[in-house]
């Protein structure tokens, strides 16, 4: 391969310029190559219309769907509140009526004791107790409970050793509760422990003073 090394051109007579400089000729520039920029000029949004705000239409949407869900969330609280304040007035009015007839209770009650409560008299008051009891009714007051002065009403006091606590030994009124609420208390006699003196306990087998008091008192009326 030859190359024509001359620096004037035979046939135009011009000088030619070095292969340097042919070379470094201007390249076009490229796009995404540090070329000219391909911004967006002067005034032009550079917003992509996907992602665009939303409309106003749509902003109103969304506040009205706020709006409704909040005002469903109040009514649903309301109607929750209205419900539980229906029941608390009916539990209420029943447990109104139902105190009314605890006197009647107390009068079958001391019917039953004096045997007087038979026949269909007595038909009539079973029914009657049980219909209240359906309805949530309960009596309370036991001999032998321990002693609760949230229910118990102590009317009698005494001390015994024979129980460990204050016991109820007996009722002179038994008490009623219409579901969690105390209608009234029960009237009862409350015995308390007191544990045995010394003086009190036979020792060596023998009798307790009032024993042999009481023997001689019987040998010398027979003499």
């Amino acid at each position: 391969m030859v190359r024509d090394r001359r620096k004037i051109d035979p046939e135009t007579g011009e000088l030619r310029r070095p292969a340097s400089e042919e070379e470094a000729q201007e390249v076009p520039p490229v796009m995404g190559t540090g070329g000219p920029s391909t911004g967006p000029s002067a005034g032009e949004s550079t917003v992509d219309d996907a992602v665009a705000p939303a409309s106003d239409v749509e902003q109103q949407l969304a506040e009205r769907t706020a709006d409704l869900q909040r005002v469903q969330a109040e009514y649903a609280n309301y109607r929750k509140r209205v419900e539980r304040d229906r029941e608390l007035v009916a539990h209420a009015g029943k447990a109104s009526v139902v105190n009314d007839l605890l006197p009647l209770l107390d009068d079958l009650e001391r019917a039953e004791a004096h045997g007087d409560l038979t026949g269909a008299f007595k038909a009539v008051a079973d029914k009657l107790v049980t219909a209240l009891e359906r309805a949530g009714l309960e009596s309370f007051g036991k001999e032998g409970d321990p002693f609760d002065p949230s229910v118990h009403e102590a009317v009698q006091h005494s001390t015994s050793a024979d129980v460990s606590g204050p016991t109820v030994t007996s009722v002179l009124r038994r008490g009623y509760q219409f579901g969690d609420r105390v209608l009234r208390p029960a009237l009862v006699g409350v015995t308390d422990h007191e544990p045995a003196g010394p003086e009190d306990r036979p020792v060596g087998g023998e009798l307790p003073v009032e024993d042999v008091v009481g023997q001689r008192s019987d040998e010398q009326a027979q003499q």
